[in-house]
């Protein structure tokens, strides 16, 4: 089974490109982040006729996520218990289902803006509401994953430049400790490869020519518990699909399973 995740940054920019991958890249399962569209306005017509069923959790602006599956769909959960909101309102920035022997989470986990926004708080907080949220799934025998934008970069290393992000989110020893905590809940970081240079970045910033110069960040991850991670056969950042006009700023993080 090939599962992937992908920040498409807007389905309705990028429903083109992400048709032709799922074509080109025999992706059994997508989990897709940033849809920036409702729920009625999702492509499930045009994913059907690919042979893929949808779960979508949108509501337009700036959130939105999805599971994508050709390999069957069930027992689907739109959102987070026990989600904290923001601003008085709860965003869609989850979304579950098992496909075939499979259990997934896609997941947008928030930005956090700034260190002193409340948005930052806010992000701490869903973090925990996530790892409440797949405790159960995480320590049971069936494979499953928790995979998306985490907006968080594990590792000095997972940065092009650490002193280049000094005071500011994505790399705070809060963010990590929030990381950490959630893979105790008996979670490993599926780490992929690279298809060029020494890092699988998987977000680049569209400004200052960030992709060509490879000043990336690895936020998007694959969190998989032991018979998930014990099925992993490859793993590996399409940076392929980063390339090009209209490109998403994420890449496809891509992990084949022997299940």
């Amino acid at each position: 089974m090939r599962i992937a995740t992908w920040n498409v940054n807007s389905i309705t920019a990028r429903l083109p490109r992400l048709l032709a991958w799922l074509e080109s890249s025999g992706t059994d399962v997508l989990c897709l982040q940033e849809a920036k569209v409702a729920e009625e306005q999702f492509p499930v017509e045009q994913l059907r006729e690919l042979g893929y069923e949808s779960a979508v959790h949108a509501t337009g602006r700036w959130n939105g996520v999805a599971v994508l599956s050709r390999v069957g769909l069930a027992d689907v959960v739109k959102g987070l218990p026990g989600d904290p909101g923001y601003d008085g309102s709860v965003e869609p920035r989850a979304v579950a289902a098992t496909c075939g022997s499979v259990r997934v989470w896609s997941v947008y986990v928030p930005n956090g803006r700034e260190v002193d926004h409340p948005h930052y708080a806010y992000k701490l907080q869903w973090l925990e509401a996530l790892k409440a949220a797949v405790a159960g799934d995480a320590a049971g025998g069936r494979p499953f994953a928790v995979l998306g934008d985490y907006n968080i970069a594990p590792a000095d290393d997972d940065v092009y430049d650490r002193a280049a992000f000094e005071g500011a989110t994505h790399v705070t020893p809060a963010e990590r400790a929030a990381l950490a905590s959630l893979r105790e809940s008996g979670l490993s970081d599926v780490v992929p490869r690279p298809l060029k240079y020494d890092h699988p970045y998987t977000y680049w910033d569209y400004r200052q020519l960030c992709f060509p110069k490879n000043r990336g960040m690895r936020i998007d991850l694959v969190y998989g518990n032991e018979p998930f991670a014990k099925a992993v056969k490859d793993s590996y950042v399409d940076r392929e699909e980063r390339k090009g006009k209209g490109a998403s700023d994420h890449a496809p993080v891509v992990v084949d399973l022997e299940v």
